[in-house]
């Protein structure tokens, strides 16, 4: 059994951060646990380090498979990728690093997480950061760690040059940097990558001279069982290795950074949640906090293919597939503007059928819909229950028909085709999923059928409508707002943008879970610090934020136990 001053449970986009970051005091002994393989300097995975993220997004090796959702009421459960690897989430996304809107931070801070508006969090965006393309802009850091960069117009292929002019003909205006200027627009898309590798944080916050701190202890493939609780103070952990032995670790305190997901179900098996819901498991309550689990927020989102022509395909070789986004305003009633987000991708898989079609990605930022993760079992190996609830307030749906309508505008101003059948609905199924892993046998069977779609065009129509679309067509979709809402309760799904459970605020709210430091509400020693603590989903991708997130609130610890130190190490002046 060891003693640590912090443990850290999860080595994804905070974990890794908080690792680097406290560990930088040589007077504090840091415990970072990770569940899935470690990935050090020299030994990161090809497939990990390539820009191009299906191939380990959709295989096993790096995600935990029994960890399901629901999209909607009633719907299937279906696998939900959550990174078990270090790094995370990071090292398996697709790289994005989207900050969000200033009014997103602003709203955090009005609602109760004093101190985490934009102006307070915009130099954590900084301090993490290193930008490529505008290094000089003050709003924009140059020495931090995670490279960020673009692929700037002029670098475009024929594929974004099309969606480009789709576009500009719905009045979309050209912005130059997507986490600087604010307004309605597209924009060539902001990636943590560099040198056409991904920069998870495990390769940024982990690098070589931080593994050689003798204050940090990084232990890979140990999943943790319990938070060792003493009344309502945490004292540790109990881990399990994947040769079954136990292993003790204890605490000062105890740092969750495992996810939207997994750090609420840590809590509630802690007994730490709703008192009649611990009760009804045998769970022992031991701090009665409804808000554990719920305000579990993803962005709705829906997908689409288009069959590109020879012209728009880009060599398999060149694996950056994603180069450029847009925001764009629903407006609904009631709604805010740039409350939608567009995204494409030059391939839709890895393989040869995958390079013959166009990838969009439509969802809307902001979602009003809530969703809740409970637990099933007390069993703590027994994944919970994850209700993501995507469509439950109508606004989402109505906002998602408008960017249906939209994105089939912009594809037919676009040039790449001038038949709409060669736009479809898609989805990430199990079977395009299964279809998805690399191996010799998909290698052969996605060459045959992308081989099939250059067939003369009314073959290669028919085809996609019997095999990928299943007789549905856009132009039906699009003329029935009855079917096309019926559409969207079938196919629509998260992003992987799980956040909110655990939410910071005061704590006399009533679904506030933490303080703005990420400390659990009526305990010590316990902490959660992830994109579990947003009180609502910014308009962005998750992966930025939460290492902002993080970044912030280590710089906060260090700061405090500074003081602390210095307090006990003054000198006695006595009075005469």
């Amino acid at each position: 059994m060891e003693r640590f001053d912090y443990v850290i449970v999860g080595g994804g986009s905070a974990g890794c951060v908080l690792a680097h970051r406290l560990s930088a005091v040589p007077s504090l002994r840091v415990a970072l646990i990770e569940a899935g393989r470690d990935t050090p300097p020299g030994s990161v995975p090809g497939e990990i380090l390539d820009s191009y993220p299906m191939p380990v997004f959709c295989g096993d090796t790096y995600i935990w498979p029994e960890l399901k959702a629901q999209a909607t009421r009633g719907a299937a459960m279906r696998v939900y990728e959550q990174g078990k690897v270090m790094g995370g989430g990071s090292s398996i996304n697709v790289q994005s690093a989207n900050r969000g809107l200033p009014r997103d931070y602003d709203e955090w801070a009005a609602n109760g997480a004093t101190g985490w508006g934009w102006n307070d969090v915009l130099p954590y965006f900084c301090k993490l950061e290193r930008d490529v393309n505008f290094p000089e802009d003050e709003l924009h850091g140059r020495d931090g760690p995670v490279p960020i960069r673009r692929i700037m117009p002029e670098d475009w292929p024929p594929f974004c040059r099309a969606f480009e002019k789709g576009l500009r003909a719905q009045g979309l205006v050209m912005l130059r940097d997507q986490n600087a200027e604010f307004d309605d627009g597209f924009f060539p898309g902001a990636f943590s990558n560099i040198d056409d590798r991904r920069v998870s944080t495990a390769v940024a916050y982990l690098d070589e001279a931080t593994r050689k701190r003798g204050n940090l202890h990084i232990f890979p493939e140990l999943r943790v069982e319990q938070v060792v609780m003493d009344g309502t103070a945490a004292r540790g952990i109990v881990a399990i290795a994947s040769h079954g032995e136990r292993v003790q670790f204890d605490a000062n305190e105890v740092i969750l950074c495992a996810g939207a997901l997994q750090s609420p179900a840590m809590l509630l098996r802690a007994g730490i949640g709703p008192r009649d819901e611990l009760g009804a498991l045998g769970i022992e309550c031991r701090v009665d906090l409804p808000g554990v689990g719920r305000n579990l927020q993803d962005h709705p989102s829906l997908t689409f293919c288009h069959f590109l022509a020879p012209r728009f395909r880009m060599p398999l070789s060149r694996r950056r597939a994603s180069m450029m986004a847009a925001r764009m305003s629903s407006g609904v009633n009631g709604s805010e503007a740039s409350d939608l987000y567009l995204s494409s991708a030059t391939r839709a898989a890895w393989h040869a059928l995958g390079n013959r079609l166009g990838l969009f990605f439509l969802w809307c930022n902001r979602p009003y819909s809530r969703g809740r993760v409970q637990l099933v079992s007390s069993d703590a190996f027994t994944a919970p229950r994850v209700e993501l609830n995507l469509l439950d307030d109508q606004r989402d749906l109505e906002r998602l028909a408008v960017g249906v309508r939209m994105l089939a505008q912009v594809v037919k101003a676009s040039g790449l085709s001038r038949n709409d059948r060669d736009f479809f609905p898609a989805a990430f199924s199990p079977r395009v999923k299964a279809l998805s892993r690399v191996g010799t046998g998909n290698a052969w069977l996605t060459s045959i059928l992308g081989m099939l779609l250059d067939v003369p065009a009314p073959a290669r129509r028919a085809l996609i409508e019997r095999f990928f679309t299943r007789g549905q067509r856009m132009a039906a979709l699009l003329a029935d707002r009855q079917a096309l809402d019926d559409f969207i309760r079938a196919n629509v799904f998260g992003v992987w943008h799980a956040s909110g459970t655990c939410r910071m605020g005061d704590a006399r709210l009533p679904d506030s879970v933490t303080d703005t430091q990420g400390r659990v509400h009526r305990t010590r020693g316990l902490r959660v610090v992830d994109a579990s603590l947003m009180p609502r989903l910014p308009s962005a991708n998750t992966n930025i934020p939460t290492i902002m997130i993080a970044e912030k609130i280590a710089d906060a610890m260090v700061m405090q136990r500074s003081k602390a130190s210095a307090t006990q190490t003054a000198p006695v002046v006595s009075m005469p």
